[in-house]
């Protein structure tokens, strides 16, 4: 497919109404980069991190450092990284659109608590993110909730059969 950036009347379609252009039951042609893990096929792992007791929540540059190394520990692949400072408490929301998904982050200073979503499919390693941004902002507690996104037995996967 062509890259469409610069002619934004064009349709984001191969034109025949089946986008992405593969047929079912080719493997050699999937893209969907879905995982298999333990008999089960899913898109990705989506981590809900909240560190609590944490410092630090309210400086720019340390929270684009932060995603930034976890986006290189995870092995994912940076695509825009935007965030934004709030006033006058210091907070910071802002996200890491990565080609295997994002990063994101809302931060409370005042609170010491940060809030970090990432999910990420293919190859990378999301779990990798948690030491970084534990490094960061040095939390007293850090909670972790995985979400297998489309999680669905190998065996009932006839998606693509």
């Amino acid at each position: 497919m062509d890259d469409l950036t610069d002619k934004p009347d064009q349709p984001l379609s191969n034109g025949d109404g089946d986008w992405p252009g593969y047929a079912r039951g080719d493997d050699s042609a999937r893209k969907d980069y879905f995982i298999e893990r333990a008999g089960y096929r899913f898109a990705g792992t989506h981590l809900i991190i909240d560190l609590l007791g944490a410092s630090n929540l309210d400086e720019l540059e340390r929270m684009e450092h932060a995603l930034r190394d976890s986006v290189r520990a995870a092995g994912a692949t940076l695509l825009h990284l935007h965030l934004h400072h709030f006033t006058p408490n210091g907070g910071i929301s802002g996200v890491a659109v990565l080609a295997e998904s994002h990063i994101s982050v809302h931060t409370w200073p005042e609170r010491d608590f940060a809030a970090f979503d990432v999910f990420m499919c293919g190859k990378a390693k999301p779990e990798q993110t948690i030491a970084v941004l534990e490094a960061a902002f040095e939390p007293r507690e850090t909670r972790v909730q995985e979400i297998l996104r489309g999680r669905i037995a190998i065996d009932d996967d006839d998606h693509l059969r």
